[in-house]
């Protein structure tokens, strides 16, 4: 299935109390970060202006779930040493942040004993799971739901787990 901003929206439109995202890849191919990834690996710099065009989108979408209080949560799982992908997505991160979400960073040598999806994940209401496929190189290929309880579950417990051991944005220095 395709994934847009559009429909991502309106699954976060029908989201009422959280929004739970587990990354656990140490790179993304996202075609939109290509250039920027680059500018920032050769100078540093980088886009942290929420309201900017490249932003906004984002932004507006996860004020307006926030603001009806909706709890927007993101815990990320990366090797250590981080790869320059996972550096570049912990520098941006200010911009999710200042947007609402909250987001953890976990070293994945600490989550050796917590049972993890393939993939990474939506959670949505603790109703519908929407996992993220990704290719060998990075490349978003399309997204699989799910609303069977066991997999609710299942994502909810692994999300909660990695959730309790990470460290706050504020406090990780990568």
């Amino acid at each position: 299935m395709s994934q847009s901003l559009e429909s991502f929206a309106e699954l976060l439109d029908a989201t009422r109390v959280s929004a739970l995202h587990l990354e656990m890849r140490d790179f993304y191919g996202v075609e939109g970060e290509v250039s920027d990834l680059a500018v920032w690996k050769e100078s540093g710099v980088f886009n942290a202006d929420p309201d900017s065009e490249y932003w906004q989108p984002w932004a507006v979408m996860v004020r307006k779930a926030v603001s009806r209080g909706v709890g927007m949560r993101r815990a990320r799982v990366f090797s250590d040493p981080p790869s320059d992908y996972i550096r570049f997505e912990h520098a941006t991160t200010v911009v999710n942040v200042a947007a609402g979400e909250q987001v953890r960073w976990l070293p994945r040598r600490e989550a050796s004993d917590i049972p993890l999806p393939g993939n990474d994940f939506w959670l949505f209401d603790d109703r519908l799971v929407q996992f993220n496929i990704f290719a060998g190189d990075g490349r978003w290929m399309y997204t699989d739901f799910s609303e069977d309880l066991s997999v609710i579950q299942f994502c909810v417990s692994a999300f909660e787990s990695v959730w309790s051991r990470a460290k706050d944005h504020a406090d990780f220095v990568i």
